[in-house]
């Protein structure tokens, strides 16, 4: 499992001996935890405020992400699910002082007793789909088109980080010390529940807007309703 090499504060460095680094603390204090349920089309986990920035020493084929589960109130016929963007919350600030681009995927999310990521299952193909951000910069929230009707109500929604630091984009855990158990961290060839010298922090800011109940050819349209991140 990774661990941490570097916690880079705006005081100093101090280093470990490991693999990753953190930016941070971030500032002001923590937002109260949210239970997961949004009137909203926004699937979330976090609690809307930084604790730090994570990055890999090599961040190719490490995949981090959270699991999403929806929960629909429209007819049976007409449950159509659109991803329409993916959220990370990232910084131009550290390690370097610009935009570098990282790569994004959806897993799928099943199994019985305990469910875990699956198979890429959004690009198609191998390597996941490359964003490179723009325009803002600084501790910002960065967006990535998606536009794809998902087959599956369940899924997890990841980032690689791609390149090596500093020519990399980092992610972020919130400040809550209280692990939501949803967020997960591919290394090795396998999925595992994220985890990191920055624990108890381990709740990844990576959120997922959705768009469901739209019209298809031959189908009503209906009204938009609740969409939820549940626990398993």
């Amino acid at each position: 499992m990774r661990a941490l090499l570097a916690i880079i504060a705006a005081t100093g460095v101090a280093s470990f001996a490991a693999d990753t680094a953190l930016y941070g603390p971030g500032p002001g204090p923590p937002e109260p935890g949210r239970c997961g349920v949004d009137d909203t089309r926004e699937l979330r986990w976090d609690n809307g405020t930084w604790k730090y920035l994570v990055w890999w020493y090599t961040g190719k084929d490490a995949w981090v992400g959270n699991d999403f589960y929806e929960e629909f109130q429209t007819p049976a016929d007409s449950r159509h699910r659109r991803i329409v963007s993916l959220k990370i919350f990232s910084s131009t600030v550290a390690p370097n002082e610009q935009w570098d681009g990282f790569n994004v995927a959806f897993y799928e999310f099943a199994g019985w007793p305990e469910p875990t990521p699956g198979v890429m299952i959004w690009p198609e193909g191998e390597g996941g789909y490359f964003f490179q951000p723009s325009g803002a910069t600084g501790h910002v929230w960065v967006e990535v088109p998606i536009n794809w009707v998902t087959p599956t109500a369940s899924f997890v929604a990841a980032m690689e980080q791609a390149y090596n630091p500093p020519r990399c984009d980092p992610f972020a855990v919130d400040t809550n010390r209280v692990e939501r158990r949803h967020s997960w961290l591919f290394y090795d060839g396998q999925w595992n529940r994220f985890n990191s010298t920055a624990d108890p922090y381990r709740n990844l800011m990576i959120r997922v807007v959705m768009e469901y109940g739209f019209s298809w050819p031959g189908v009503a349209p209906t009204s938009f309703g609740r969409v939820k991140a549940l626990y398993y």
